[in-house]
């Protein structure tokens, strides 16, 4: 197994393996990025990419991917990386591809000097669950997320562009 960043070729298999992950996370009809949306934002014509990728691939085949952004601390004035997706697919888990993605992303936090690697797991999710804390991830218990999103966030922007 190898893991690498990911390049502009990688774009269908990371979209297929973002899709399987809503499939995963019984929205299977959420998924409304495309590759050129994450072209757009990992690979831009102009300009610096907002979001990065990391695969894991066996024997050719892109079987895991992480995707991240990076976060800020106003506590540490650093920067982290923030995890948005890390998923492998079923046929491969229990390979040490989810460990090994995760490794390399604690590896760009140190080489970088980046405080935080973070990320959310559903809560139902208890095989992640059990993973991540057996590389001594901590939930964050005491943070509640919250999402403006969708027509309450379509709503409050037209209200606030009143005020």
């Amino acid at each position: 197994m190898n893991v690498r960043e990911a390049t502009k070729d990688d774009l269908p298999d990371i979209l297929r393996l973002v899709q399987a992950l809503a499939v995963y996370e019984k929205e299977p009809d959420a998924v409304e990025a495309t590759e050129d949306d994450f072209a757009a934002v990992m690979f831009p014509a102009d300009g610096h990419p907002s979001t990065y990728g990391l695969v894991a691939e066996v024997d050719g085949q892109i079987i895991g991917i992480a995707i991240w952004f990076h976060s800020f601390s106003t506590w540490t004035g650093k920067n982290g990386i923030w995890l948005e997706d890390l998923f492998v697919d079923p046929d491969h888990r229990g390979n040490g591809a989810g460990k090994a993605l995760l490794g390399h992303l604690a590896q760009i936090c140190q080489e970088r000097g980046l405080t935080r690697l973070e990320w959310c797991v559903l809560k139902w999710n208890e095989p992640s669950i059990g993973f991540y804390r057996s590389l001594g991830a901590k939930a964050q218990d005491e943070w509640e997320t919250f999402r403006l999103d969708g027509e309450a966030l379509r709503s409050f922007a037209a209200e606030s562009a009143g005020a």
